[in-house]
C-alpha cells in the first residue's frame, strides 16, 4: 500500500471520530431527559423509594430536660453499684484506681492534684460541664480515644441522667441547672410506643464462631484489664482472674470474694451465659459489685467470649447455630 492510500485511510478514521464527537454534542442540546421522581414500573408490596432515609440520631439525649425529672437518690444508688469501686466522692479522700469526683460539675478536666491522667484527657482541656459529663458517661472512649477509664458508659439516658444529679450534689455550691429549650423538653417527654422492632441477627453462636479472638483481646486490653487478670496463674486484681473461664462454675477463683448474689446463682459460664453477663452484669445478679455497664455491641460482646475461649482449654464445643438458649434459672420468691 502506498502512502497515498494510508493517508486516505487515516483522514477516513478521524473523520469519522469528529462526526461522532459532533453527534453527541448536538443530541445533548436537542434532548434534556427528566429524572423521575418516582419508579416507572410499580411492584405490589414493595414500597416506594424515597430520595434520602433520614439519619438516626445517634449519642446521648440531651441533658436539660433530663436533668429537671432525674433522682439524686437513685443516681447515688447507681454510683454505689458502678463507680465505687475505682473512685472516691468525698471532700479530701484520696484517689483509687480513678480520681476523686467530689466538686466534679464546674470542675476543670484533669482537676485532681497529682492524679495520672491520661494524656489525651489532659490535652483535652475545657471543664466538666453538664453535657460533657453527659457525653463523656455516656461513652469515655468516644470522647477521648485511648482512654484509660475502663467503663463502657451509660446508655440509658435516665439513668445517666441521676448519675449527673446526684454528682452535682457533691459540692458546697451546686452548679445551677441548665436552661430547658420548649423543643428539649418535648422531645425528652415523647413517649417510645409504636417504635417498630429491630430485626433479629445471627444467634449468638453463629457470631462467636465467626468471630476474631484478636479483636476480642484488644477490646478486653481497654475494657477489663483493669480490673481482670487473663494469664494462666496470675493473682487477682479488683476482679477475679478469667483464665480459663468458659466452661468454668461462676464463682470460680479460689479464694476470691465473690458477691453472694454471684455464689447463689451458681451454674457455669458458657457462652450464653457470658454474653448476658457482658450485656449488663446488674441484670444477672442485682447489687453484683462489677463496676462495669456492659458491651452493647452484640458484635464486641462476640469477640471477647470468642478471646476468652483462646484462653480456657475446656472450653466446651461450640453451642450448634440457631440451637435455643438455656432458660434463665427462676429467680427466688422474695419472702
Amino acid at each position: 500500500m502506498d502512502s497515498m492510500e494510508v493517508n486516505k485511510a487515516l483522514a477516513a478514521i478521524l473523520v469519522a471520530g469528529i462526526a461522532y464527537s459532533l453527534a453527541g454534542v448536538i443530541a445533548d442540546g436537542l434532548v434534556h431527559p427528566q429524572e423521575l421522581k418516582e419508579s416507572a414500573i410499580k411492584i405490589e408490596g414493595v414500597p416506594a423509594a424515597t430520595e434520602s432515609a433520614p439519619a438516626q440520631p445517634t449519642g446521648p439525649a440531651p441533658i436539660a430536660a433530663l436533668l429537671a425529672s432525674a433522682s439524686p437518690e437513685k443516681g447515688e444508688q447507681d454510683v454505689q453499684k458502678l463507680c465505687t469501686v475505682c473512685h472516691t466522692f468525698a471532700e479530701g479522700q484520696p484517689a483509687k484506681v480513678g480520681p476523686n469526683l467530689y466538686g466534679i460539675i464546674g470542675a476543670p478536666r484533669a482537676h485532681m492534684a497529682g492524679f495520672d491522667y491520661s494524656d489525651g484527657l489532659k490535652k483535652l482541656g475545657g471543664t466538666w460541664n453538664y453535657e460533657e459529663l453527659n457525653h463523656w458517661l455516656y461513652d469515655p472512649r468516644e470522647v477521648v480515644p485511648g482512654t484509660r477509664m475502663a467503663f463502657a458508659g451509660i446508655k440509658n439516658d435516665a439513668e445517666r441522667a441521676d448519675v449527673i444529679a446526684y454528682l452535682r450534689t457533691l459540692s458546697k455550691n451546686p452548679e445551677p441547672l441548665p436552661k430547658v429549650e420548649p423543643a428539649a423538653a418535648t422531645s425528652a417527654a415523647a413517649p417510645a410506643a409504636g417504635a417498630a422492632a429491630a430485626p433479629a441477627g445471627p444467634d449468638f453462636a453463629t457470631l462467636v464462631a465467626a468471630a476474631d479472638p484478636a479483636k476480642g483481646k484488644a477490646d478486653a486490653e481497654k475494657l477489663c484489664t483493669v480490673c481482670h487478670s487473663f494469664g494462666k496463674g496470675e493473682p487477682a486484681k479488683i476482679g477475679p482472674n478469667l483464665y480459663g473461664i468458659v466452661g468454668a462454675a461462676r464463682a470460680h477463683m479460689a479464694g476470691f470474694d465473690y458477691s453472694d448474689g454471684l455464689k447463689k446463682l451458681g451454674g457455669t459460664w458458657n457462652d450464653d451465659e457470658l454474653n448476658a453477663w457482658l450485656t449488663n452484669p446488674r441484670d444477672v445478679v442485682s447489687g453484683t459489685r462489677m463496676a462495669f455497664a456492659g458491651i452493647k455491641s452484640e458484635k464486641e460482646r462476640a469477640e471477647v467470649v470468642a478471646y476468652l475461649r483462646s484462653i480456657s482449654p475446656e472450653a466446651p464445643p461450640l453451642a450448634k447455630a440457631g440451637a435455643a438458649a438455656p432458660e434463665k434459672p427462676a429467680e427466688p420468691e422474695k419472702k
